[in-house]
């Protein structure tokens, strides 16, 4: 769906779809500094570089690199050493958005939550079935 946006970088009004995220003028600028990217890692002996090597070699912003490879233009299984940082804990990974530690600890605190939920949901069912019975005072 296209909604009408101010560009993050500099502020003009501009129609934002999925494809583009930035007007018109920064949008050609991205694409300029893409293929500065592009041409440096395409070299054989540049393949191996990591994210902090391409941005220094190419005056490219390492934040406009990720930005490349989350939109999948730059595609890290032909360039080991290019990753991007988790969204927990900023440790870099390949895929997803999360690393492996972050996946598995989250994992277990849901499963931390089912299992108290189930517990608490015992708990319920077991005071509602309780029944108590009073003694009535005699009479006198």
């Amino acid at each position: 769906m296209n909604n009408l946006e101010n560009c993050p970088q500099c502020f003009q009004v501009f129609v934002k779809n999925n494809l583009q995220t930035v007007c018109n003028d920064c949008f050609q600028e991205e694409e300029q500094l893409f293929q500065r990217v592009y041409i440096f890692l395409k070299k054989r002996n540049n393949r191996s570089s990591t994210l902090s090597e391409t941005s220094e070699a190419t005056e490219v912003k390492e934040d406009l690199i990720l930005k490349f490879i989350r939109q999948g233009r730059i595609q890290l299984s032909n360039f080991p050493n290019l990753g991007y940082p988790c969204e927990k804990c900023g440790t870099l990974i390949r895929e997803g958005k999360l690393c492996c530690s972050c996946k598995s600890s989250l994992t277990n605190q849901i499963r931390q939550m089912e299992r108290e939920e189930e517990h608490k949901k015992e708990r319920n069912e077991l005071s509602k079935s309780a029944t108590f019975y009073a003694n009535k005072p005699k009479s006198i």
